[in-house]
């Protein structure tokens, strides 16, 4: 079977792990990186590829192409509070732990607070050896200003060089301090608690939009978390796998979860979980 053009279904599929590979580390999400390949199966689809040599390096442009329209997406969507819903989840948390272990939980961080053209410039030269001659088109700049895009973001991520604590016995205050001003809705207390670079993601159950979604910096994050006071006094913290986070019950049922990446004191990383099946897939246990 063959696509209109010359790139083959077959040809697809073959590539179709490198396109989420790619998806995920431009994203940091599963679920959006599964979309992303989605996209571009459309994409490509639709499309003339009669004069495709390289199958590969072409699907590598499009799915690049539908992930950086994601991002600048992310970057002009608008803060809305949370109220969790409760869709049939499409996400695979398995899969997405093994994606998350095999960039490293610290790298996606810090690739989450680039922008979209130095995050894109970086992934694709850095982490898949995309020339930065086919990666300028994409982001509307000569080779040689792309080449400084990944320079700045490259300088980013080597510069993380504080580890995430795991000691619950430094982390469970911070949380704890976290749950508590959320129930008094005390923006200034939560300023105090989050790292100026701190990123809070979001899947595609929390918002009130079917979509995961990202806040970045102290303000944003901490003007959701001062609104949520009513699900705060529903919520507490907890052992959720083995590390120091928040669980809220609605009606006596397991709703949400929250997972924190805590250095140096203050929180550098949210986690808000609302799939049922991932919720399923957590370990909560009293700590």
């Amino acid at each position: 079977m063959w696509l209109p053009g010359g790139v083959r279904v077959e040809e697809f599929e073959r590539h179709r792990a490198h396109l989420r590979a790619v998806a995920y580390r431009m994203l940091g999400s599963a679920s959006e990186a599964d979309d992303a390949v989605q996209e571009t199966w459309l994409r490509t689809d639709r499309a003339d590829t009669t004069d495709v040599r390289n199958p590969a390096a072409w699907l590598t442009t499009v799915v690049a192409r539908v992930c950086l329209n994601l991002l600048r997406a992310r970057e002009t969507r608008r803060e809305e509070p949370l109220d969790t819903h409760d869709p049939a989840s499409t996400a695979d948390p398995e899969h997405e732990a093994e994606l998350a272990d095999s960039v490293g939980l610290a790298m996606l961080v810090v690739l989450d607070t680039l922008g979209p053209a130095e995050r894109l410039a970086f992934v694709l030269h850095d982490l898949f050896d995309v020339p930065f001659d086919d990666i300028a088109p994409l982001v509307d700049r000569t080779p040689a200003a792309t080449r400084q895009l990944a320079s700045r973001a490259r300088r980013r991520v080597s510069g993380t060089t504080r580890a995430p604590e795991t000691d619950l016995a430094r982390q469970r205050p911070v949380v704890e301090a976290y749950l508590a001003a959320a129930r008094r809705g005390d923006f200034d207390a939560l300023l105090t608690l989050l790292d100026p670079d701190v990123v809070l993601r979001a899947d595609a159950a929390v918002g009130p939009s079917p979509r995961p979604f990202t806040l970045r910096g102290p303000r944003a994050v901490g003007r959701m978390a001062s609104r949520s006071g009513a699900r705060a006094v529903a919520s507490a913290t907890a052992l959720v796998d083995g590390l120091t986070g928040i669980v809220m019950a609605a009606n006596g049922r397991f709703t949400l979860a929250m997972t924190f990446t805590v250095t140096d004191g203050l929180i550098t990383g949210i986690d808000v979980i609302a799939e049922p099946e991932r919720l399923r897939r957590l370990e909560v246990a009293l700590p």
